[in-house]
């Protein structure tokens, strides 16, 4: 009714819903309830901690954020209030998947056997290659997380999924990582990660090799994980150029997943402040 007055006037907007005019503007000069007060504040904290995580997080992750801000509220109060607003995280979407198999090269034994629960940093990376759609044409995306506190450590992209790009995040997360006597690398069988001159690098920096066995996805669960967050919580569904792509997935995991995004298996803290604080942990002890 409130909405309405304006264009058709109070005595015609009563009439037509049955209610007294005399009633309506009772109701209007009606002081909130504190309850009523109170969600409209948190109405407006939700909206905002949804629009700073690029509108990607549901009610878990909001009441999460809320809870890290100081705020005692309820995750079922969170959810009400964001389906009064229409707000909903991202979900995800199936996507074919890029490995090649079929090829000469060596296959390692899978000596990670889904033990992706890790206890000390630099133990475990794992590899995969993804692809985004741009109207320019696919990119091609390597990645090398660390189990431990599933940060991306090395990532890189090309117009064509050979073994140039996974060399390339190889190549970063060695830059970037300081390196136990013992790292396993695991990736899935594809010839990149098969290939004479991976297979080289890995043997050069003593690094071990672990591969999925044939056509099973879950022995690589967190990196697929991982890649259908990242497709699902990027805005977009294709790019009007690979550059755009680039600079996009650049950013989405260099400053929002790595150091903003809160993962549920660390607390729901992001993996750069799971680092910190394992890190402070140790310095205490």
């Amino acid at each position: 009714m409130a909405a309405e007055k304006a264009e058709y006037g109070v005595a015609l907007v009563c009439r037509c819903v049955a209610v007294s005019s005399a009633g309506f503007y009772a109701w209007s000069r009606r002081r909130l309830s504190d309850r009523d007060e109170g969600d409209r504040r948190l109405a407006v904290e939700i909206a905002a901690v949804h629009t700073e995580s690029r509108r990607t997080y549901g009610s878990p992750r909001i009441h999460q954020e809320l809870q890290a801000q100081g705020r005692r509220v309820s995750r079922k109060r969170v959810a009400r209030l964001m389906r009064a607003q229409g707000l909903r995280g991202r979900r995800r979407c199936r996507q074919p998947r890029t490995t090649d198999s079929q090829h000469p090269w060596p296959v390692a034994d899978n000596v990670l056997n889904r033990a992706f629960d890790v206890a000390t940093p630099n133990t475990v990376w794992a590899g995969d290659i993804t692809y985004v759609a741009t109207r320019e044409g696919w990119v091609y995306l390597a990645v090398l997380l660390d189990l431990w506190s599933r940060r991306v450590v090395g990532y890189a992209m090309s117009h064509e999924p050979t073994r140039a790009v996974v060399l390339d995040a190889l190549r970063q997360a060695l830059a970037r990582r300081p390196r136990r006597a013992v790292l396993t690398h695991h990736s899935d069988r594809g010839s990149q990660y098969a290939s004479q001159d991976y297979r080289a690098l890995l043997g050069a920096e003593g690094i071990a090799c672990s591969m999925s066995r044939r056509g099973n996805c879950w022995d690589n669960a967190v990196v697929e994980s991982f890649f259908g967050t990242l497709k699902t919580e990027l805005a977009e569904t294709s790019w009007p150029t690979r550059a755009a792509a680039v600079a996009a997935v650049a950013d989405y995991i260099d400053v929002f997943y790595n150091r903003q995004r809160r993962h549920s298996s660390l607390g729901y803290l992001s993996p750069v402040a799971y680092e910190l604080q394992q890190a402070r942990g140790h310095a205490a002890a």
